[in-house]
């Protein structure tokens, strides 16, 4: 598969994933009262750089959620790896998982194959992260091949503080055609 990137100010596209706990998230649209999200994806379970982030994620929700932004993280992980990953961090953000190949390739992420059955039992999204603004544009795009480079997440905040600050009129970025 060749992804093609989500475009800068784009509409974020329509992507209903299982949550754990039972229901579903559709990514991009934030739970009230915030009006913006961030979707992570993450590699799952077989991921030690996925379990850091997403342990730095809970972390930073108080300040995520001062600025409005609603948190979930996705992986293309069965149920049972996403719940076995997630439960002992005793996040408090949505997790999704079982996302499709289909939906990876929408996102225009990454997707690597395991590289042994210890690994995982399926193709998998390599990290992304996603700001969708209260419009249900993507305000802020990031996407790895790798789970080496992932945003910084004391930068991501600062970076939203100045962006959601009237004040700074910031435009969505990266939109040259």
């Amino acid at each position: 598969m060749n992804p093609q990137k989500l475009a800068s100010g784009a509409v974020f596209p329509n992507i209903t994933v299982p949550k754990l706990g039972g229901g579903e998230i559709t990514l991009g649209k934030p739970a009230a009262p915030n009006d913006w999200q961030l979707v992570i994806i993450y590699r799952g379970k077989h991921c030690p750089l996925c379990t850091r982030l997403l342990t730095e994620l809970n972390d930073s929700l108080s300040a995520l959620s001062d600025l409005k932004v609603d948190v979930v993280a996705v992986s293309a992980d069965s149920a049972e790896k996403a719940q076995a990953q997630i439960e002992p961090l005793a996040v408090g953000y949505s997790v999704g998982y079982d996302l499709s190949l289909e939906h990876m390739t929408e996102l225009g992420l990454y997707i690597s194959n395991p590289r042994s059955p210890e690994e995982t039992d399926r193709p998998f999204a390599e990290p992304g992260a996603f700001v969708i603004n209260d419009k249900g544009e993507l305000q802020l795009i990031d996407i790895s091949n790798a789970p080496f480079l992932r945003p910084h997440l004391p930068s991501v905040l600062a970076g939203l503080g100045f962006i959601r600050n009237p004040e700074n009129n910031y435009p969505i970025r990266g939109t040259y055609s």
